[in-house]
Protein backbone atom coordinates (compact mmCIF):
# COMPACT_ATOMS: atom_id res chain seq x y z
CA UNK A 1 0.00 0.00 0.00
CA UNK A 2 1.04 3.84 -0.78
CA UNK A 3 -1.13 4.96 2.36
CA UNK A 4 -1.40 2.32 5.22
CA UNK A 5 1.81 1.57 7.85
CA UNK A 6 2.83 -2.17 7.50
CA UNK A 7 1.05 -3.99 10.60
CA UNK A 8 3.21 -5.78 13.08
CA UNK A 9 2.40 -9.19 11.94
CA UNK A 10 3.86 -8.81 7.94
CA UNK A 11 7.45 -9.03 8.01
CA UNK A 12 8.81 -8.94 4.47
CA UNK A 13 11.06 -6.70 3.93
CA UNK A 14 10.89 -5.46 0.12
CA UNK A 15 8.06 -3.01 1.41
CA UNK A 16 7.62 -0.41 3.86
CA UNK A 17 4.03 -0.26 3.90
CA UNK A 18 0.81 -2.77 4.25
CA UNK A 19 1.51 -5.34 1.82
CA UNK A 20 -0.78 -7.11 -0.12
CA UNK A 21 -2.59 -10.01 -0.59
CA UNK A 22 -2.42 -11.60 2.63
CA UNK A 23 -4.05 -14.81 1.02
CA UNK A 24 -5.82 -15.69 -2.31
CA UNK A 25 -8.11 -17.76 -4.67
CA UNK A 26 -9.01 -18.15 -8.04
CA UNK A 27 -9.26 -14.95 -9.84
CA UNK A 28 -8.56 -16.24 -12.85
CA UNK A 29 -12.32 -15.59 -15.13
CA UNK A 30 -11.24 -18.96 -17.36
CA UNK A 31 -10.62 -21.06 -14.01
CA UNK A 32 -13.32 -19.40 -11.92
CA UNK A 33 -16.69 -20.59 -10.84
CA UNK A 34 -19.84 -21.52 -12.46
CA UNK A 35 -22.61 -18.80 -11.84
CA UNK A 36 -26.32 -18.57 -12.65
CA UNK A 37 -28.21 -15.65 -13.36
CA UNK A 38 -31.64 -14.47 -14.71
CA UNK A 39 -30.33 -11.21 -14.72
CA UNK A 40 -28.18 -9.92 -18.25
CA UNK A 41 -24.88 -8.78 -17.58
CA UNK A 42 -21.98 -7.40 -19.89
CA UNK A 43 -24.50 -9.42 -22.38
CA UNK A 44 -24.44 -12.65 -20.71
CA UNK A 45 -27.44 -14.41 -18.34
CA UNK A 46 -27.83 -18.17 -17.42
CA UNK A 47 -25.06 -19.17 -17.01
CA UNK A 48 -21.21 -18.31 -17.58
CA UNK A 49 -17.85 -18.56 -15.70
CA UNK A 50 -16.63 -15.75 -12.61
CA UNK A 51 -13.00 -15.10 -11.51
CA UNK A 52 -11.03 -12.03 -10.34
CA UNK A 53 -12.15 -10.34 -6.83
CA UNK A 54 -15.74 -10.80 -7.87
CA UNK A 55 -15.01 -14.71 -6.89
CA UNK A 56 -11.67 -14.57 -4.61
CA UNK A 57 -13.57 -12.37 -1.86
CA UNK A 58 -16.64 -14.07 -1.17
CA UNK A 59 -14.34 -17.18 -1.17
CA UNK A 60 -12.22 -15.83 1.32
CA UNK A 61 -15.12 -14.70 3.09
CA UNK A 62 -16.70 -17.23 3.33
CA UNK A 63 -14.00 -19.57 3.99
CA UNK A 64 -13.60 -16.80 7.38
CA UNK A 65 -16.87 -17.37 8.42
CA UNK A 66 -16.15 -20.82 8.61
CA UNK A 67 -12.96 -20.66 10.72
CA UNK A 68 -12.15 -19.68 14.10
CA UNK A 69 -9.77 -16.88 13.67
CA UNK A 70 -12.86 -14.63 15.56
CA UNK A 71 -11.99 -10.82 15.58
CA UNK A 72 -8.42 -11.48 15.02
CA UNK A 73 -8.45 -11.87 11.33
CA UNK A 74 -5.60 -9.83 10.27
CA UNK A 75 -3.01 -11.59 11.68
CA UNK A 76 -4.85 -14.62 11.81
CA UNK A 77 -3.13 -16.26 8.55
CA UNK A 78 0.28 -15.53 9.41
CA UNK A 79 0.04 -17.21 12.70
CA UNK A 80 -1.25 -20.08 11.08
CA UNK A 81 0.67 -20.15 7.28
CA UNK A 82 0.83 -23.81 7.81
CA UNK A 83 -2.62 -24.23 7.62
CA UNK A 84 -2.95 -22.38 4.14
CA UNK A 85 -1.46 -23.73 0.11
CA UNK A 86 1.72 -22.19 -0.44
CA UNK A 87 1.62 -21.27 -4.02
CA UNK A 88 5.20 -21.43 -5.20
CA UNK A 89 4.70 -20.69 -8.72
CA UNK A 90 3.99 -18.25 -11.20
CA UNK A 91 3.74 -14.55 -12.00
CA UNK A 92 1.92 -11.46 -11.99
CA UNK A 93 4.58 -9.27 -14.20
CA UNK A 94 8.05 -8.43 -13.52
CA UNK A 95 8.99 -5.94 -10.66
CA UNK A 96 11.30 -5.03 -7.82
CA UNK A 97 12.04 -6.67 -5.38
CA UNK A 98 10.73 -9.53 -7.22
CA UNK A 99 8.75 -11.22 -4.57
CA UNK A 100 6.13 -8.98 -4.79
CA UNK A 101 5.45 -10.31 -8.29
CA UNK A 102 6.25 -13.78 -8.53
CA UNK A 103 5.41 -16.57 -6.30
CA UNK A 104 7.81 -18.56 -4.48
CA UNK A 105 8.07 -20.45 -0.92
CA UNK A 106 6.44 -18.33 1.81
CA UNK A 107 4.79 -15.12 1.44
CA UNK A 108 4.90 -13.52 -1.93
CA UNK A 109 3.06 -10.85 -3.69
CA UNK A 110 0.80 -12.18 -5.79
CA UNK A 111 -0.60 -14.78 -3.85
CA UNK A 112 -0.08 -13.90 -0.06
CA UNK A 113 0.61 -16.79 2.60
CA UNK A 114 -1.26 -18.88 0.04
CA UNK A 115 -4.93 -20.34 -0.92
CA UNK A 116 -7.34 -21.75 1.78
CA UNK A 117 -6.64 -25.29 2.60
CA UNK A 118 -9.82 -26.02 4.72
CA UNK A 119 -10.73 -23.23 7.55
CA UNK A 120 -7.60 -23.74 9.33
CA UNK A 121 -5.52 -20.67 8.46
CA UNK A 122 -8.83 -18.55 9.33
Amino acid sequence: SAYEAKPSWQTDFGCARRTVADVSADANPSTGASVYDTTRYQGQSGWFQVGGTSLSAPLIGAVFALGTAGDTYGSYPYAHASSLFDITSGSNGNCSPSYLCTAGSGYDGPTGLGTPNGTGGF
